[in-house]
């Protein structure tokens, strides 16, 4: 499957991904075959970061 192009849209699928499925952001990465880096960069783009402790993309300023 392709990850959604949109930044909002990708925000809503991988933190939906993440609590239903994944116990952390590498492991869904590797399933979806998509860059961690680049998945991290979309985010960051948008401003949010992954927090592992949470397991979820947050706002950050």
């Amino acid at each position: 499957m392709a990850l959604p192009k949109d930044p909002y849209i990708l925000l809503s699928y991988l933190n939906t991904q993440l609590r239903d499925f994944y116990p952390d952001l590498t492991q869904l990465c590797a399933d979806l075959n998509a860059e961690r880096g680049a998945v991290e960069n979309a985010m960051e783009s948008v401003g949010y970061r992954y927090d592992p402790v949470k397991n979820q993309f947050v706002a950050f300023e």
